[in-house]
């Protein structure tokens, strides 16, 4: 009978340190650097806005002198494929670092070399504007090699602390006017 007990007690221990896993942070004042004596106000947590590629702007190409829109000409092609973004909530702002994975590829006129690439991210909500930056990314395509694999990574785009519901992230390149090389 000791036995069946020592058993059943082992299985109440091991359903207690489960519980005891799964138990969530309230978020007191210990937990975000206060004194027990003054708790500092939770922060609810936001939604975090999805990140999307606009239209028309998954893809890039740039051209030798003189062969705009000639497949012949092209020197590279690039394009973004999937994304992600991870969202820090204060009381004040949202911070998003928004990431794409993306790659390009030596066209008939190019090969091994630097690209500038133009990338934008912007943050609306509804027609309202929250956030945009357009970046100059560097890509190398390497010796010996006629594509290259990428990462594109935005840090500390801030939004409204009340942002997220409603809100839009979008990524894509943001060419201008044609350039040549």
């Amino acid at each position: 009978m000791s036995a069946n007990v020592s058993r059943h007690l082992l299985a109440m221990s091991v359903l207690l340190a489960v519980a005891g896993c799964n138990k969530t942070q309230t978020g007191g004042a210990i937990e975000a650097g206060g004194s027990a004596s003054a708790p500092t106000p939770a922060v609810v947590q936001a939604a975090c806005p999805p990140v999307t590629l606009r239209d028309g702007t998954a893809s890039y190409r740039t051209y030798a002198k003189g062969g705009k829109d000639d497949p012949t000409k092209v020197v590279y092609q690039a394009s973004l494929a999937d994304t992600t973004r991870q969202c820090v909530q204060s009381q004040d702002s949202l911070r998003v670092t928004v990431v794409a994975q993306g790659r390009v590829v030596a066209g008939p006129a190019g090969g091994p070399g630097k690209l500038t690439m133009p990338i934008r991210v912007a943050a609306t909500d509804g027609e309202k504007t929250l956030y945009s930056e357009l970046t100059q990314f560097p890509v190398e395509v390497p010796p010996g090699s006629t594509n290259a694999q990428f990462v594109f990574t935005k840090a500390d785009v801030t939004l409204p602390a009340g942002a997220g519901a409603d809100a839009k992230i979008f990524i894509g390149f943001d060419e201008g006017p044609y350039r040549t090389r």
